[in-house]
C-alpha cells in the first residue's frame, strides 16, 4: 500500500497508536501534531490505565464487570459495544505496553502493582508512578520513531490543523496545516485524516489541561460538517491545585494509594492540619459513602467537595474554597515510589511537602466527555466487527475521530484511568478500519484534482492574512478569552442553573461577536504566536455554545451535568411502608426520566453558526440502565423495588431486551 497516506492530526497516546498501528499495516503515515510529540497533553496523566488482571480475577472480577462498571459511571449515556470491546481489549493493551517497555511499577514479587481508583471495587489500575502517561507516551513515541526510520512515518511537529479538505460529495481526501515557525500554510493530501487532538478545557479558561488545549481542531471539524456529540458533559476533577495561570491535577491514584479528603468540622480551623485531633475532622466521603469511601466516581467527590465548601461552609480557608487531601499517614519512602510525580509538582508550586502537610485542594475542568460524533458497527453478540471502516468514522466519510476528542467512551461521566485506556484502544482499532476504507476507494487522494487543495489552502491562507492585516485600537484576544473562561466557569460546571445558561449564552455571543474585531499585537510573519490564539479563540465559541445549549437543554441530573432543579432526591419516610411508596414513585420518575433524556445530544453547527441540537438513541442492549445510588439515602429499597422490576419484566412474555439502534452512518 505505498501510495496510500493517512494523516494523523494529534501527537498523544491516540494519535500515537494510530500511527504504529497503520505504520505496522505498510500504510504511509504524515503524523501532524501542536507541540513536540512528547509535549503533548497525554505526558500530564498521571495515576493509570484499568485492565481487569490477575489479581482481581481471584476476587470474581471480570472484563464484564469493567465494563458494567464503565457504563454505569458513565451513568450509561455510552454506546456499550465500542465500550465492552474496550474491556476486554484491555488486559491485551496492558501486556503491549508492558513489552513495548512501559516501567509500571512492580511488586516485591515482581508482578505488576495496581492501585483502585475511583467507581470501582477492585484494584484494576496498573501505574508507572505518579507519571503513568508520560511512560506510555515515551513507549508509543519509541515505536513511531521506529517507523519514521523506517520511512513509513513523517512527522510535522509545531504544526496546526486548519481544517478538512473535502470533495465535492463531502469525501475527506486531506487537510490543511500550519508551519508554526514559518507560519507557512500548506495542504496535505490523505486518503483518511485521523482527528486525535484531546480535549477542550480552554473553553473554561483554566483548567487541568495543557495550555494547547483549546479544543481548536475539533471545532474546526465541527464547522466543516462533523456532528458534535454530548458536548455539555464536561469533567471536573474533584482534586486540583488552584493557581493563578492554571490549575495543575493531582492525580486520583493520591486517594488510591489512601489519601483522605477531609476539612476541620470547626469552619475555618486557624490551626495546623497536623494539631486538629482526629474527632474533629469530618471525613465527608467516607461518612456519606461507606462503601466507595474517598474513591466515589468523579461527578459525586466533585459535588461532595464543593457543598462542604460552598453551601455548608466549611471550606479550610475563609479567603478561597480549598479541602484538605491528606497523604501524611502513609510511609514517605512509599509515597515517593508511587505518587513522587504529584508530589513534586505540589511542593513545587505551594512550596509545602505533602509527605508532612496535607494539601489543600478543590475541584477543577478536567476532561471532555463528548467531542466528535462517531460510528461503529456492532457484532451479533455485541463487540465492535474487527477491520469495518465504520469504527471510529465521523459522519463525514474518511475523517475520524479518536481519544479524548471524540465521544464514544465515557457517557456522562469518565472513571478514573479509563482515559489512557480509551485513547490507545481507539488508535488500535481505527488502524484496520481505515485499511478498509482506503482499499474501497475508487480513486485515492493522490488521484485528487489540484484544485480541491489549491482552494481550500486559499481561503485559509486568506483568514490568516486578513487576521494580520486588521488595524490597531480593537479589544485584547487574550482578555476576551479570560472573560469566555470566567462565564463558562461560572455557568456550566459543578452546579448548573437554566437562568445562568441563558444568561451565558447571551454574554458568549456578545463576545464572540467582539473577538470577531479584536486586533493583534503581533502582524509578523515568523512564530507568530498571537495570532495563533486568536484562530483558536475565534473556534472556541461554537464548541462553547454547544456546551451550553446542551446543558440548558437537558433537564435533568447525569454524571457531571447536574442542575438542582431536578435531582431525584432520597427516601424521607422512616415508616417501612411509606418508605416502600417513595421508592416506588422515585423508580416511576426515574424510568420516566430515562424514557426523555437517556439520549445522546448530537449537535451540528448551521450556516450562521448556531449549533442545532437533536438527540440520539443509546444502545443499552447489553446492559440495562438501573439507577445510580451512590450514598443516596434509601437506596436499599431503591434498589430492592428497582430490582423487583427488572425480574418482573423479564419474567413477562415478550419483554426481552429489544435489539437498540446502532449509531447510524
Amino acid at each position: 500500500m505505498a501510495n496510500e497516506r493517512v494523516l494523523v492530526v494529534g501527537g498523544g497516546l491516540a494519535g500515537l497508536a494510530a500511527a504504529m498501528r497503520l505504520a505496522e499495516l505498510g500504510i504511509q503515515v504524515d503524523l501532524m501534531s501542536l507541540t513536540p510529540v512528547k509535549r503533548s497533553h497525554s505526558v500530564c496523566a498521571q495515576g493509570g490505565i484499568n485492565s481487569v488482571n490477575d489479581q482481581t480475577r481471584p476476587l470474581g472480577d471480570s472484563e464484564w464487570l469493567h465494563f458494567d462498571d464503565t457504563v454505569y459511571g458513565g451513568d450509561f449515556l455510552q454506546h456499550q459495544p465500542p465500550v465492552k470491546e474496550m474491556a476486554y481489549w484491555a488486559p491485551r493493551i496492558i501486556d503491549l505496553m508492558d513489552r513495548l517497555g512501559v516501567t509500571f511499577n512492580r511488586t516485591p514479587e515482581g508482578f505488576r502493582d495496581q492501585r483502585r481508583f475511583g467507581g470501582t471495587l477492585y484494584k484494576r489500575t496498573a501505574f508507572a508512578g505518579a507519571t503513568t502517561g508520560q511512560q506510555l507516551l515515551y513507549a508509543l513515541d519509541e515505536q513511531v520513531r521506529r517507523w519514521e526510520v523506517e520511512g513509513r512515518v513523517k512527522k510535522y511537529e509545531f504544526w496546526d490543523f486548519l481544517g478538512p479538505v473535502l470533495d465535492d460529495n463531502g469525501v475527506c481526501r486531506g487537510a490543511v496545516g500550519q508551519d508554526l515557525v514559518s507560519m507557512e500554510i500548506r495542504s496535505f493530501q490523505a486518503d483518511a485524516v485521523v482527528v486525535a487532538t484531546g480535549g477542550a478545557g480552554l473553553i473554561y479558561g483554566r483548567s487541568t489541561m495543557s495550555m494547547v488545549c483549546t479544543g481548536s481542531a475539533a471545532s474546526r471539524c465541527f464547522q466543516a460538517g462533523v456532528r458534535y456529540g454530548n458536548g455539555e458533559f464536561m469533567q471536573v476533577h474533584p482534586t486540583a491545585i488552584p493557581g493563578a495561570d492554571k490549575l495543575r491535577l493531582m492525580s486520583e491514584s493520591a486517594r488510591g494509594e489512601g489519601g483522605r479528603v477531609w476539612v476541620p468540622r470547626k469552619p475555618q480551623d486557624p490551626r495546623d492540619p497536623r494539631d486538629i485531633p482526629e474527632g474533629e475532622r469530618y471525613y465527608f466521603l467516607e461518612e456519606r459513602y461507606p462503601t466507595y469511601g474517598n474513591l466515589v466516581p468523579r461527578d459525586i467527590a466533585t459535588r461532595e467537595i464543593f457543598n462542604v465548601c460552598v453551601y455548608e461552609g466549611l471550606s479550610v480557608d475563609a479567603d478561597r474554597q480549598c479541602v484538605y487531601l491528606d497523604l501524611t499517614h502513609i510511609p514517605a519512602d512509599e509515597l515517593d515510589r508511587k505518587l513522587g510525580g504529584i508530589l513534586s509538582i505540589y511542593e513545587k508550586f505551594q512550596g509545602v511537602n505533602p509527605r508532612t502537610v496535607p494539601m489543600k485542594i478543590f475541584p477543577a475542568i478536567h476532561y471532555s466527555m463528548g467531542g466528535l460524533w462517531a460510528d461503529y458497527e456492532r457484532t451479533a453478540d455485541g463487540g465492535l466487527v474487527a477491520g469495518s471502516p465504520r469504527n471510529q468514522q465521523t459522519n463525514v466519510p474518511g475523517l475520524y475521530a479518536i481519544g479524548e476528542c471524540d465521544y464514544q467512551y465515557h457517557g456522562a461521566n469518565r472513571l478514573g484511568a479509563n482515559s489512557l485506556l480509551s485513547c490507545i484502544f481507539s488508535g488500535l482499532i481505527v488502524a484496520p478500519g481505515i485499511e478498509t476504507w482506503i482499499k474501497s476507494l475508487p480513486r485515492s487522494a493522490a488521484d485528487q484534482p489540484a484544485s480541491l487543495f489549491d482552494t481550500e489552502r486559499t481561503r485559509q491562507q486568506q483568514r490568516h492574512d486578513e487576521l494580520l492585516n486588521r488595524s490597531g485600537g480593537g479589544e485584547n484576544p487574550y482578555l476576551i478569552h479570560q472573560q469566555l473562561g470566567q462565564t463558562m466557569t461560572n455557568a456550566a460546571t459543578v452546579v448548573r442553573h437554566n437562568k445562568d445558561l441563558e444568561a451565558a449564552y447571551g454574554t458568549i455571543a456578545d463576545l464572540e461577536a467582539r473577538a470577531q474585531t479584536c486586533s493583534l499585537s503581533d502582524t509578523g510573519n515568523w512564530t507568530n504566536q498571537n495570532v495563533v490564539f486568536t484562530k483558536a479563540l475565534l473556534d472556541m465559541f461554537p464548541l462553547a455554545k454547544t456546551i451550553l445549549q446542551g446543558a440548558l437543554a437537558r433537564d435533568e441530573c447525569r454524571g457531571a451535568h447536574f442542575k438542582p432543579d431536578f435531582v431525584l432526591g432520597g427516601i424521607e419516610a422512616e415508616d417501612p411502608a411509606e418508605q416502600r411508596r417513595e421508592a416506588e414513585a422515585w423508580c416511576d420518575r426515574f424510568e420516566a426520566k430515562n424514557t426523555k433524556w437517556l439520549k445522546s445530544t448530537v449537535a451540528t453547527l448551521k450556516s450562521d453558526g448556531e449549533p442545532e441540537l437533536t438527540y440520539e438513541e443509546v444502545d443499552t442492549s447489553l446492559i440495562p440502565p438501573r439507577p445510580r445510588l451512590y450514598g443516596l439515602v434509601g437506596a436499599e429499597m431503591i434498589e430492592e423495588v428497582w430490582q423487583q422490576r427488572v425480574a418482573q419484566k423479564e419474567q413477562s412474555p415478550g419483554n426481552g431486551q429489544p435489539d437498540s439502534t446502532v449509531a447510524a452512518s
